[in-house]
């Protein structure tokens, strides 16, 4: 998440009780989780698994919870609980409030179709010639671009499912991330797309989504892409342009794949898959090698048949 405008660490340091060491002239720009950090942002990380990657990442200021040794030019801001921390800066900006369907926030062209029935969020932005179906929901800090479809029951902006784990429970992460689509999107009915948790969970422009697919936190998919019913993407993973997926494929999070990639129906994707490559399989993995695998396997089987009956 962007700052609306640039706010001085030792500011953000008196709103969580931290104890500020290391440059104490930042002026931060926003706040992200470790996956997508750049130059002005503030982040926390809790693990020692973690700290060296926090530490060297490009952020300028990370809540710990002791003191350690940083790179010269970051602030480090010593908190009991970074986690906690994090969630006060998020829940500065994003205060829990009601859904407020007339909100002088939004912004919608005149051009836009909206049918009855359509719930539109605080902080949404729909642009020209747009066509909201009955029953769909457009959660705050959701952003629409011009030419967009989306058919009834969707759901833009839901909550991520993104917790963090105590001893005795799980907590939710407070979602500060938008849900960004660009123009000339087509999404279908009963499709589910989160909003970021810090960053933004972006549709690329032309992209087609069909019904019922879930499209996690923070997931950016690219231009043009073609995703069919039940299609289920987990959170951080990007998707190239042009990219085709099929029925029911699976990927896991974190992934990357590149443009001009196919996965045909009921794959599981657990890897990234490299650009302009044909992929099926759960593990998925490319196509000509799964199917001559398969046909393998059908031989042998054949063979035992024949060697020692049914």
């Amino acid at each position: 998440m962007n700052f609306d405008k640039p706010i001085p660490v030792r500011e953000i340091a008196s709103w969580i009780n931290a104890r500020l060491i290391g440059n104490d002239q930042l002026a931060l720009t926003g706040i992200n989780e470790i996956h997508k950090l750049r130059a002005g942002d503030i982040t926390f990380v809790d693990h020692p698994k973690y700290y060296e990657a926090s530490l060297n990442s490009p952020a300028s200021a990370i809540i710990v919870p002791a003191e350690m040794k940083y790179p010269d030019g970051k602030a480090l801001l010593i908190a009991e609980k970074p986690f906690l921390a994090y969630k006060t800066i998020v829940e500065h900006f994003r205060i829990i409030e009601p859904l407020r369907t007339l909100d002088p926030t939004q912004e919608i062209d005149p051009s836009a179709i909206i049918e009855p029935g359509a719930i539109i969020g605080q902080n949404v932005r729909i642009g020209k010639d747009c066509h909201i179906q009955s029953g769909v929901v457009i959660r705050p800090y959701s952003y629409i671009g011009d030419r967009v479809t989306i058919q009834s029951g969707a759901i833009i902006g839901a909550q991520a499912f993104y917790f963090k784990k105590w001893p005795e429970q799980y907590q939710v992460w407070p979602g500060c991330g938008r849900v960004i689509i660009e123009n000339d999107v087509s999404i279908g009915a009963g499709t589910t797309i989160a909003q970021g948790v810090s960053g933004d969970t972006i549709i690329g422009e032309g992209t087609k989504i069909d019904c019922q697919v879930m499209i996690g936190h923070g997931v950016v998919i690219g231009k043009h892409c073609i995703l069919a019913a039940q299609v289920g993407i987990a959170g951080k993973t990007i998707v190239g342009d042009w990219c085709t997926l099929y029925g029911q494929v699976g990927i896991a999070q974190n992934h990357h794949i590149g443009d001009r990639v196919t996965v045909y129906a009921q794959s599981g994707v657990i890897k990234d898959l490299e650009s302009g490559k044909t992929y099926f399989g759960s593990p998925a993995d490319e196509a000509r090698d799964k199917f001559k695998e398969m046909a393998a396997l059908k031989g042998m089987a054949a063979d035992y048949i024949s060697n020692h009956g049914k």
